[in-house]
């Protein structure tokens, strides 16, 4: 049993000083047979710690069933760390943020129309307290004071950036504690008086979260805790991507200027992120300041492992930095992955949408549209049809609220895109009078994980007008895409999609297919690979029904990391949803990313 304390000396692991040299790895965005891997290159670098989030819609991801296998088995990342003589520590739900779908939070606590969250009303309690149930409990033996490596916990995350309920705080403090929790906890805030003032409690250990002016950062910091050692529980060394922005770097040689002035001003650190990894599938989040912004897949947020795992310019110079403070072998060369070019995969077998529809949903009937979580929906797509007044001629559609992008089809034919950033919401549309039919396939670009938008419904959240008239009488398919097993292809032939250079040629608002491609490929040794999308203009690819990660034309992200763990000896299997259409129905597999 080890005893980890704060006080005013600085911290101390069994009675003696211990500097807190730390990694974020999310265990949930890499692959269980690249832990290893990662986190020996985190204790080669020179850390000591390393620092995970844990996201409740993974955990439980229907309400009341539970998953901790796999990629989400975080007993067992933790037991590898131990294994690798790393310490730990974990920041649990509820909120995490983290650019993840919803910031952790399920999507089934949408369901509830009167929900309120990250704040004391009882029905959100009620829930926290469900998954702590079965969440702490797990945690509870791999707590130092239990022989194991975990060193402290969070109380929520960065709460300050959001709301000030300090009932809410101290339930959850409570509530770890009543559950066996007797490690220091912590709160993470950014280094302000109006975040410190929300997001801390006044005897809980108080961290900040910054990417520069480390010393402005620590003296406010002081102002709020003048006894307690100074920690940067996330420095941001890189950042994130959004769909359609340029993709960020940051000076390697910058962060380890500031990493380093940090260690010189005797600070413990927490690198956020050290390897970023992936958002696989639908997991991304987004943000909202003036617009909304969806993050895309890839997480590689220019750390000192990118995305693959190997080693940057920047793990090196964090090395150098560290090398000041303690023993590392400057001469070690961390492996880099194996990469293989598996070359040009053509996609031969295809079917529309349209076609698939009974082999993915069951319809149901509803007087107005619904959001997806009504209907017990996650993530994915949802397509809305009802029929139109008999009324001829141009008149005006107009979709309130739509979440967050919707493809409008009147009898089939294209009609454009509708954004939920679009300031009118509205399209022209020219009917034949003669039962013309209305469809509206949404798609979830990812929930909102940070701000004041953090109810993030998603479909059509409001309502549907022709003119100054609202429809009723909706037809409604969910489509998750969770499983596309019973999907029945034929030749791509038989599909009859258009090949005519789609968006790059004819725009986006004038083509629209949208349709399932599948191709296999044959591999003799499974490799990190890389899946080049150009061509193709927007959708999700499947590798052997692995909902790997969305596309699109826009950038800045060019290639898909495709994990060698997710390829297997043989033939493999690549699964398309392109919504708009493709140069040629082939993608091509290098062996090299390309992040924009």
């Amino acid at each position: 049993m080890a005893s980890f304390k704060i006080d005013s000396s600085g911290f101390s692991l069994d009675n003696r000083p211990f500097h807190i040299l730390s990694g974020a790895i999310h265990y949930f965005r890499v692959f269980p047979e690249c832990w290893k891997d990662r986190l020996m290159k985190l204790k080669s670098c020179g850390f000591n710690t390393v620092e995970t989030y844990v996201p409740w819609n993974l955990h439980e991801p229907k309400e009341g069933v539970f998953r901790f296998d796999g990629m989400l088995d975080l007993v067992r990342f933790i037991r590898l760390a131990e294994s690798l003589g790393l310490k730990a520590i974990i920041r649990p739900s509820p909120y995490i943020c983290a650019e993840w779908e919803f910031g952790g939070l399920p999507a089934w606590l949408l369901s509830y129309p009167d929900m309120h969250l990250r704040c004391s009303w009882k029905p959100f309690l009620e829930k926290v307290d469900a998954y702590y149930d079965i969440l702490i409990p797990m945690l509870v033996p791999l707590l130092c004071t239990k022989g194991g490596p975990v060193l402290a916990m969070q109380i929520e995350n960065e709460y300050g950036s959001y709301g000030g309920d300090k009932t809410y705080l101290e339930y959850l403090r409570a509530g770890m504690v009543l559950r066996g929790v007797d490690v220091p906890l912590f709160t993470s805030d950014g280094p302000s008086d109006l975040m410190l003032a929300g997001g801390t409690l006044p005897d809980v250990y108080k961290t900040v979260n910054f990417g520069s002016r480390a010393d402005e950062a620590f003296e406010k910091l002081k102002e709020w805790q003048p006894d307690r050692p100074l920690m940067c529980m996330e420095f941001w060394n890189g950042w994130f991507d959004h769909w359609g922005a340029p993709h960020h770097t940051r000076d390697a040689a910058d962060a380890a200027d500031e990493f380093a002035k940090m260690l010189e001003l005797g600070a413990s650190v927490n690198f956020y992120m050290f390897h970023g990894g992936t958002n696989f599938g639908f997991l991304n989040g987004a943000n909202h300041d003036k617009s909304y912004t969806p993050t895309v897949n890839s997480y590689d947020y220019d750390s000192p492992l990118n995305e693959c795992g190997d080693a940057t310019e920047k793990w090196y110079r964090t090395r150098e930095v560290l090398a000041r403070w303690v023993d590392v072998d400057l001469s070690y060369v961390p492996p880099a992955s194996v990469k293989r070019a598996y070359g040009e995969v053509t996609m031969d077998r295809a079917v529309r949408l349209s076609k698939a529809l009974p082999e993915l949903s069951e319809a149901m009937e509803s007087p107005c549209p619904l959001p997806m979580e009504s209907l017990g929906q996650d993530y994915g797509f949802i397509l809305y049809r009802t029929v139109l007044p008999p009324v001829a001629g141009e008149h005006t559609l107009k979709i309130r609220e739509v979440h967050d992008r919707a493809l409008i089809f009147i009898n089939g034919s294209f009609e454009g895109v509708l954004e939920r950033n679009d300031a009118s919401m509205t399209r022209q549309v020219n009917l034949t009078g003669k039962a013309d039919v209305l469809e509206i396939l949404v798609e979830n670009m990812g929930r909102i994980n940070y701000g004041e938008f953090l109810s993030d419904r998603k479909g059509i959240t409001e309502s549907v007008r022709l003119d100054y008239q609202f429809l009723f009488g909706w037809t409604i398919r969910s489509l998750p895409m969770d499983d596309l097993s019973r999907i029945s292809f034929g030749s791509v032939a038989d599909a009859a999609l258009p090949f005519k250079n789609g968006m790059k040629e004819t725009g986006e608002d004038t083509v629209s297919v949208p349709a399932f491609l599948q191709g296999s490929f044959e591999v003799d040794e499974p490799a990190d690979t890389f899946l080049d999308m150009a061509g193709w203009n927007k959708g999700v690819v499947w590798v052997n029904g692995f909902n790997l990660s969305r596309y699109w034309r826009k950038g800045p992200t060019k290639t898909l990391y495709v994990p060698a763990p997710l390829l297997k000896k043989g033939s493999n299997r690549i699964t398309v949803f392109e919504l708009h259409g493709m140069d040629r129905p082939a993608v091509l597999l290098t062996d090299s990313m390309d992040l924009g």
